[in-house]
């Protein structure tokens, strides 16, 4: 079988004025279905750089990326978004709710952008996410009336909704305190046991433990 993600020769640099700027350098890594791995490294090692390219969310400079047997390492623009928002769930470290909008609402929302979703549907699999993660009793409330650990369920159910093929997410215990990333750092096992793909980026070696696997990224190289 093939795996979930397959990145050969990954390359990104960045041009600042005049200098370029290498943030990967020939990454190779595969994840397959079901795992669970953490990507760590000291800041500015190229770990997010390396998340932003298999979530779809920037492309690489050279290198090629198969996800889910796609071949998406010339994908752009809208195409690109296309397979974002039906293969990838994102969880981030600043929650990004949309302040606006009630638990319910932000959770449905990337089905509402997919499209071709009845409004009954949307509202169906949101509160079923949602009563899964034990919110049911905050559908009606809005981001910035629930705690920290409750916005990250509510954007972990959010990730979830579209039902994609790997959930990523990006430091999703660095705005908590210990109590509250216990708790979703528990939910986040509890979701790889059921069945879900997950890479998660962390600087935080205790975070890091609770995957199967960890891939070290250091000077824009995997290390280990």
């Amino acid at each position: 079988m093939a795996a979930l993600i397959a990145a050969r020769g990954l390359t990104k640099t960045y041009r600042l004025g005049q200098v370029d700027v290498p943030a990967l350098r020939g990454v190779d890594t595969t994840v397959d279905a079901g795992e669970f791995v953490a990507i760590v490294g000291p800041s500015g090692s190229g770990k997010s750089t390396l998340m932003h390219i298999l979530g779809c969310l920037d492309t690489a400079t050279a290198g090629s990326y198969h996800l889910d047997g796609e071949d998406v390492s010339r994908f752009a623009g809208k195409r690109l978004a296309q397979v974002r928002n039906r293969k990838v769930g994102f969880v981030f470290q600043t929650f990004n709710l949309m302040p606006r909008l009630n638990v319910e609402e932000n959770v449905a929302l990337p089905l509402k952008y997919r499209g071709g979703v009845p409004r009954s549907e949307r509202r169906e699999r949101a509160r079923a996410l949602l009563e899964r993660l034990g919110l049911s009793h905050r559908i009606g409330h809005r981001p910035d009336e629930l705690s920290g650990g409750e916005r990250q369920r509510v954007a972990i159910a959010r990730a979830l909704v579209g039902s994609p093929a790997i959930l990523m997410a990006d430091e999703p215990t660095g705005n908590l305190d210990s109590h509250a990333g216990a708790e979703v750092l528990a939910t986040i096992e509890e979701l790889h046991r059921d069945g879900h793909t997950i890479v998660m980026v962390t600087h935080d070696a205790d975070v890091a433990a609770r995957a199967q696997r960890t891939i070290h990224i250091a000077d824009g190289r995997v290390v280990a």
